[in-house]
């Protein structure tokens, strides 16, 4: 289990939040990222749905999200799962194949993400499979930092 503290959420101070994939052999990994980083990467994914800025959702989801993720609520829920690649990046040198951007893919957790960037959270747990953690971890990771900042509760 996850504990992402928030420094500007109005009702509570932190979240909660387990894994995806919880069965051996899954090949997926848990990446603790910078949510800056990891949003700037999601708002260049131009195949997928990116959600508007909190300030612009209706109120019923923003109750819905505040309450689906309340930590007093007996069922955690699960971490964004996202998908990263590499793609050129605008300009020359992009296209002379020297300069390369990151983009990331939410396959579940966007609300989430955005909500928890919102209410403060410098730092989130995010589960991705094995082979793009390192991509991930490269472009995205939070370093030092948000390993303190999110802690691994014992089960």
């Amino acid at each position: 289990m996850w504990t992402v503290p928030l420094t500007d959420h109005p009702t509570y101070d932190h979240v909660r939040f387990k894994r995806v994939f919880t069965t051996d052999g899954t090949r997926h990994e848990v990446v603790v990222v910078d949510l800056h980083k990891l949003l700037i990467c999601a708002d260049r994914d131009d195949t997928d749905y990116v959600l508007k800025p909190v300030d612009d959702w209706h109120t019923g989801k923003v109750r819905g999200i505040r309450e689906f993720l309340d930590p007093s609520n007996e069922r955690v829920p699960q971490m964004p799962y996202v998908t990263i690649s590499k793609r050129r990046a605008p300009g020359v040198a992009g296209w002379l194949g020297m300069a390369h951007e990151g983009v990331v893919a939410f396959r579940n957790g966007q609300h989430r993400a955005r909500y928890l960037a919102w209410a403060g959270a410098l730092w989130l747990p995010v589960e991705v499979h094995e082979r793009e953690a390192p991509l991930l971890r490269e472009l995205c990771g939070a370093g030092e930092t948000g390993r303190e900042s999110v802690q691994v509760a014992p089960r």
